[in-house]
C-alpha cells in the first residue's frame, strides 16, 4: 500500500539505472521530494536572505551562486531547516534507509538543494 506522502510526490524519470543504493534513494525519494517542496525551499532561502540582510540585488550572478553554496554548507540554522523540510516527507521505511547512510544521503540532499536553488536564482 502506498503511503499518502508518496502519492503526492511528482514522478521523475531518470535516464540510467542507479549504480548504488544511495543513488537509487536519491532518484526515487530525494529528487521527487525536492521537486515537491521547491517553492517552500525557495521561500525559506529568500527569508534567510532578508534575515541575514544580504544585499542580494548588489551581488553579481557569481556571488549569488557562491552565497547559496556557502550558506548551505555553513549556515547551520538554514541548512537544518531545509534538511528538515525534506526529511519531514520521509516515510518510516525511508527514514530507516536514510539513517543507515546518513552522512552520504545528507551530502546528496545538500548538493541537490544547492543545484536546484542555484538554477533558480532569479526567483530568490
Amino acid at each position: 500500500m502506498l503511503d499518502p506522502r508518496q502519492s503526492i510526490r511528482p514522478t521523475i524519470m531518470t535516464e540510467k539505472p542507479a549504480q548504488s543504493s544511495a543513488e537509487q534513494f536519491q532518484n526515487e525519494v530525494l529528487r521527487p521530494i525536492l521537486k515537491l517542496q521547491n517553492e517552500l525551499l525557495i521561500a525559506i532561502v529568500g527569508h534567510f536572505i532578508q534575515k541575514r540582510k544580504v544585499k542580494w540585488q548588489a551581488l553579481s550572478p557569481q556571488a549569488r551562486l557562491d552565497w547559496v553554496a556557502h550558506s548551505l554548507r555553513n549556515d547551520l540554522k538554514m541548512r537544518a531547516l531545509l534538511l528538515g523540510t525534506i526529511i519531514g516527507h520521509f516515510t518510516l521505511a525511508e527514514w530507516q534507509t536514510f539513517q543507515a547512510d546518513e552522512a552520504e544521503l545528507t551530502r546528496r540532499i545538500t548538493e541537490l538543494m544547492t543545484q536546484r536553488l542555484q538554477d533558480q536564482l532569479n526567483t530568490l
